[in-house]
């Protein structure tokens, strides 16, 4: 199973918008009719029942979403850019990385149909057309079309089932989920047979639920001993976990206290799990033989163990029982954990300092226009900086300290103040 993938996502820029002037036969003084570029299309990330492991988006590592055309004369719009959907299986994470290694967690799809938007489409540019006014009939200049955004995401395949089965390499755990269902896990008597987890249905009189058998955890597996940390994430999502342990084991407590002290090494909550204690392989004369000596063992616990054979299947219509009671019985807190979180921060509102001799300003809605107009234009940077008088910049700058002839740098443009 392929559960985890990076890869570096880009949205389309937006188009450029259009300088154009209208020129048709008996009008000699035709207006501004550049139209606008169009959209960038963004990226989304989307859960989709049908697909099983991130496998296929591996073979890439970057992903474009179409950009938006450019605008023309006539007051034609450009076409907006096609939004690129990447599918990904139910019970993924969207984590996004930044340049310094930082994480931050976009979301989680946890329902078939559930999306984030991870990088916004640049907006198009805006043609002449929009530029003129009473004062300036004829503007020459067009917007540049923003550049869409760029990210760099790790993908997160976290199982969704009901109840998780853990234990000890060999202790039964893949004989036992055939013997509850219909998966067909790789069994074999030796150590990590099982090599990913595995997922079964399991049916009880009108209820059906999910049951994951999670390959077999050793000491030290919060530390990435063994298979530990490739598989200890995917008992995240589980509500029940039953902990099954081989009744022929020597030391069948120590069995039990090694796998506990794993799950509460790796924390997340997951030693407060309800837990099903299940013997294996009663059919065996030596665990049957000493049946009343583990019973004795787990009682002075608190612990009352049920005994099963996951070879001929006896007792295991029991645990079934149990698991359901424990499900109906689960702490509330395990539903909350998987449910669908922020999917992305709010954008910066307008903020202005001073910054290496000049001034700050900082702001999604100024920096994009800013940054898509042609500033080397005297038109357009006049323009910019009326804009900015308007949406409260220049009152900003002037609370900051700013004057007249000062450095002001607006993302990626700098300028002189020219008001």
């Amino acid at each position: 199973m392929i559960d985890r993938v990076e890869i570096t996502v880009h949205a389309g820029d937006g188009g450029n918008g259009a300088s154009g002037f209208r020129r048709e036969k008996y009008v000699p003084r035709g207006g501004p009719d550049g139209g606008d570029g169009g959209d960038g299309g963004s990226v989304v990330v989307k859960a989709d029942g049908s697909i099983r492991t991130l496998k296929e988006l591996g073979r890439r590592r970057i992903y474009r979403a179409e950009r938006g055309q450019h605008g023309q004369g006539a007051k034609k719009h450009g076409r907006r850019g096609e939004t690129l959907v990447i599918l990904v299986p139910v019970g993924t994470e969207v984590w996004q990385i930044d340049e310094a290694g930082g994480e931050l967690k976009l979301g989680d799809l946890v329902a078939r149909g559930q999306e984030i938007v991870v990088s916004r489409g640049g907006r198009g540019g805006w043609g002449n057309t929009r530029f003129a006014s009473s004062t300036n009939r004829a503007p020459r200049f067009a917007q540049r079309g923003g550049r869409g955004e760029e990210a760099r995401l790790r993908l997160d395949l976290k199982l969704l089932a009901d109840v998780g089965i853990v234990g000890l390499p060999n202790a039964g755990k893949s004989t036992l989920l055939r013997a509850l269902s219909a998966a067909r896990p790789k069994v074999g008597a030796y150590p990590f047979t099982t090599l990913e987890p595995a997922l079964g249905v399991v049916e009880n009189k009108w209820e059906r639920f999910v049951v994951a058998d999670i390959p077999g955890l050793i000491e030290g597996a919060h530390e990435g001993a063994g298979l530990g940390l490739e598989f200890l994430r995917h008992i995240e999502r589980t509500s029940v976990l039953v902990h099954l342990v081989d009744g022929n084991s020597d030391d069948i407590l120590r069995d039990v206290d090694v796998v506990n002290e794993e799950l509460a090494s790796y924390g997340r909550g997951l030693e407060k799990r309800p837990q099903i204690v299940a013997v294996n392989k009663k059919d065996m004369p030596v665990v049957s033989g000493r049946r009343g000596e583990i019973e004795a063992l787990f009682s002075a616990r608190g612990i009352e163990p049920l005994f099963l054979s996951a070879a001929s299947g006896e007792g295991t219509a029991e645990l079934v029982e149990r698991m359901a009671e424990a499900l109906a019985d689960a702490s509330p807190e395990v539903a909350e954990a998987v449910e669908p979180e922020v999917l992305r921060p709010a954008g910066a509102v307008l903020r202005v300092y001073e910054e290496n001799g000049g001034y700050r300003v900082e702001g999604d809605r100024v920096v994009s226009f800013a940054e898509m107009m042609p500033v080397e234009d005297d038109d357009a940077r006049a323009e910019l900086w009326r804009r900015l008088g308007r949406w409260g910049v220049v009152t900003a700058l002037r609370r900051a300290g700013a004057r007249p002839g000062n450095l002001v740098r607006i993302g990626a443009v700098e300028l002189r103040w020219e008001v």
